[in-house]
């Protein structure tokens, strides 16, 4: 139940901020494995994996919505992509070797930054778009790829935030953002699947990092959810649902934290 109703939860809130969703379900995912048992010295990393291999149906379909209304600049996605998966890669084999403890201090000061995004970003007005060359692609396209492997999400928070910078307009910079989602979320999936085999940690129902339960159970509802998302966006100012969201991802922050200093 409490799996299904996050679920509904991650689902819309990936459409409708081109997000991947990770930062709901990874703490819930982290407190059921808690809850169910599992060896602590995996459960963060099992939390992550799985948040990966459930944003990538999440991603497809919200990529999909966002092509219907042309909000997805393909130029970008394409050779901005390159560099976030290389960081993705990068990111995972930095993951692995973090201890549980590290790893959740790692996503709670993260998700701070993320909060603060939330909560004291404002809607840029101008639509002018400046051209980003090379060296920023692949600096900007690394460090998302590389910050979003830890942390589980698909990147769309960092990626939205620096498509906006360079003038794009914020749906298109949201839709795009859905698709790079997809390539992050490929990548890293793979990546702890891997890991996770390579490690041999012998979780209960699960391929390498990876909960198969917790997998089936979330895809069809966020899905679903995605699409619905994705296309209040087009028709509703996100801006209110923003600031309640920053607050929401303050509340995660500290609860994580608060898990690092008794774990």
């Amino acid at each position: 139940m409490v799996m299904a109703l996050a679920a509904v939860a991650v689902g819309f809130i990936a459409g409708l901020f081109g997000i991947g969703g990770g930062l709901i379900t990874v703490p819930v995912l982290f407190y059921i494995f808690n809850k169910l048992g599992l060896d602590r010295s995996y459960i963060m990393h099992l939390a992550v994996g799985t948040s990966f291999a459930i944003i990538i149906p999440t991603s497809f379909m919200s990529t999909l919505t966002h092509m219907k209304f042309k909000s997805v600049d393909f130029n970008i996605v394409k050779t901005f992509g390159l560099f976030v998966i290389s960081g993705v890669i990068l990111g995972t084999i930095f993951a692995t070797g973090l201890k549980t403890k590290n790893l959740i201090l790692f996503f709670s000061v993260v998700t701070l930054f993320f909060a603060s995004y939330f909560l004291f970003s404002k809607e840029k007005k101008t639509k002018t778009k400046v051209k980003m060359n090379l060296t920023i692609k692949a600096l900007c396209g690394f460090t998302s790829g590389f910050l979003s492997a830890p942390m589980g999400i698909g990147g769309g928070i960092i990626n939205t935030p620096i498509l906006r910078i360079f003038g794009y307009e914020i749906k298109r910079a949201i839709g795009s953002s859905a698709a790079i989602n997809l390539l992050i979320s490929l990548t890293g999936a793979i990546g702890f699947a891997i890991s996770g085999s390579y490690l041999n940690i012998n979780a209960p129902f699960s391929f390498g990092f990876i909960n198969i339960p917790a997998f089936l159970i979330f895809i069809p509802i966020t899905t679903y959810m995605a699409r619905v998302g994705a296309k209040t966006v087009h028709s509703f100012n996100k801006q209110i649902i923003g600031k309640l969201f920053g607050l929401f991802l303050i509340i995660i922050s500290s609860r994580l934290f608060f898990e690092y200093l008794q774990f």
